[in-house]
């Protein structure tokens, strides 16, 4: 889509994965939980601004993650959420939580803590992941 921008805090706060269908799939550079975030490709910041085949495809999006969490990262919970009181670009977080990470049974938003991925485990989760998908992310 033309005149398509990420906005700015999801851009400093994320690791840029590729476009799936409708969606640009990022990966939150925090690596202490799965976590990443689809911004559909449209000029829009509810779901509801979306028509009946984009919200469509936006679920398939968010159940392939959710799969790919369950299946392959064997979190034991998938917090989905599209909140946007900060950043108002349609976006919808698909978080992996695991009953020992930093935040259990708490929400991961507006916390401190804070892990950088390393290189190797962004290479093995992006390897992963492309797997799952079977496909090469484009770039």
């Amino acid at each position: 889509m033309e005149n398509f921008t990420l906005h700015p805090k999801l851009d400093r706060d994320t690791i840029k994965l590729g476009d799936i269908d409708l969606s640009m799939l990022l990966l939150m550079d925090n690596a202490l939980v799965p976590w990443f975030i689809l911004v559909p490709i449209a000029n829009a910041t509810e779901l509801y601004e979306l028509d009946s085949e984009q919200q469509s495809r936006l679920w398939s999006e968010v159940n392939t993650l959710s799969r790919f969490l369950k299946e392959e990262m064997h979190v034991d919970k998938i917090n989905i959420a599209t909140i946007g009181n900060i950043v108002p670009q349609l976006h919808v977080h698909v978080i992996g939580r695991y009953k020992d990470d930093y935040a259990w049974p708490n929400t991961v938003w507006g916390r401190k803590e804070r892990e950088e991925y390393e290189q190797v485990k962004f290479n093995n989760l992006n390897q992963l992941l492309d797997k799952f998908l079977n496909r090469k992310i484009k770039a």
